[in-house]
């Protein structure tokens, strides 16, 4: 399905937004419908049954969703990590079964973190280890985005030496999925402690081609899932201009149209400044995705760390100059307001971005 069509599908289905926010939760069929038209992991290529977007595309995509429902962003982050995750590492068997079901409505979480480990992969605890023609996987991971509505979660482990990623049926004998309460933000998205013990499943569940340094893999997830949360964040900042826009051009104050205060001119310029900047440094790094640059690591870093940079100030600008119009569970920039803090956390908190710039800029320095 072309972009367009993508794009007007989730549309339609985004509608309920604010009820979902306010719900903590979104229908499980319109998840499976839009997972069934490919809109969920639009990057799949044809040949597995998926769009086949470039990711310059599936940026915008992203991006348009973002601007609805941060949470339906969230559980497309989700999806298309696990589809990346398994067209990346699995062999041509697990790439033809498992994406298949991913863009037949099917759907999927990523487990990375735990809770003593946090952004540090190399610290996790998590094991999969071989047993005959089994697997036993035993552990546990805080925050699995859309484990509350995941047939599937994409487990990341310890595998002897080396770190692997291995599906696990949500279903599993051993697997506990337990809701997060309340979450600050994207309320909607399904965020799950997940524990296992003493999991088992076939061999052939662990991707064939995962069982490398744990900074490799996980990188190469993580970054699918910076540029996502990146342009998500692009959306969340489109979403609050729009909102400020027509709020300062349509209500008066002492006489006049509140965009003709200066003050509150200020704050719209602001946000058209970070649309565009946030804009910017996104299409920069999924071109870098599209081309496979060497670049595209730094790029995901650096695109993910001023979008959601943006969205956070650009959500608090929006409730400015709302004001009490905007300060309001369900409206657009309330949700906005509590969702963009979400993303200077999420694949790696602004100071993990820091760092690993802070690194970048040392490497090239003579």
């Amino acid at each position: 399905m072309a972009r367009e069509n993508l794009t007007a599908l989730i549309s339609l289905a985004a509608t309920d937004a604010a009820r979902w926010d306010l719900n903590g939760a979104i229908p499980l069929e319109v998840l499976r419908t839009l997972g069934a038209e490919g809109a969920l992991c639009a990057e799949v290529p044809s040949a597995y049954g998926g769009a086949g977007l470039s990711g310059l595309e599936n940026g915008e995509l992203t991006s348009h969703t973002g601007a609805l429902c941060s949470s339906l962003r969230s559980v497309m982050t989700s999806q298309g990590m696990a589809a990346w995750t398994i067209q990346r590492f699995g062999d041509e068997a697990q790439r033809r079964t498992q994406l298949a079901r991913l863009t037949g409505g099917g759907l999927a979480a990523v487990a990375f973190s735990e809770p003593q480990a946090g952004s540090d992969l190399s610290a996790m605890s998590t094991r999969i280890r071989p047993e005959g023609t089994e697997v036993i996987v035993d552990g546990s991971k805080t925050w699995v985005t859309a484990a509350a509505y995941a047939d599937v979660i994409v487990v990341f482990g310890t595998y002897g030496g080396d770190a692997a990623a291995v599906l696990v049926p949500a279903s599993a004998p051993g697997v506990r999925v337990e809701p997060v309460a309340d979450p600050l933000g994207c309320r909607a998205a399904g965020h799950c402690g997940v524990s296992l013990e003493a999991v088992r499943l076939p061999a052939d569940s662990v991707l064939s081609g995962s069982r490398a340094p744990a900074a490799l893999i996980t990188t190469m997830a993580l970054t699918y899932g910076r540029l996502s949360v990146a342009w998500g964040s692009v959306g969340i900042v489109r979403a609050c201009l729009a909102a400020s826009a027509s709020h300062a051009k349509n209500r008066e104050q002492f006489g006049k149209p509140l965009a003709q205060h200066q003050l509150v001119a200020r704050h719209l310029a602001e946000l058209v400044v970070a649309e565009q900047t946030a804009t910017r440094v996104c299409e920069h790094a999924s071109r870098c995705w599209d081309s496979r640059s060497p670049g595209l690591v730094t790029a995901a870093v650096l695109a993910k760390y001023v979008a959601a940079g943006n969205a956070v100030r650009g959500a608090s600008s929006a409730v400015q100059v709302l004001a009490s119009a905007g300060a309001r569970d369900g409206h657009v920039v309330a949700r906005a307001y509590r969702d963009a803090k979400l993303m200077e956390i999420i694949e790696g908190s602004n100071e993990i971005c820091q760092l690993m710039l802070a690194g970048h800029a040392i490497e090239g320095a003579a």
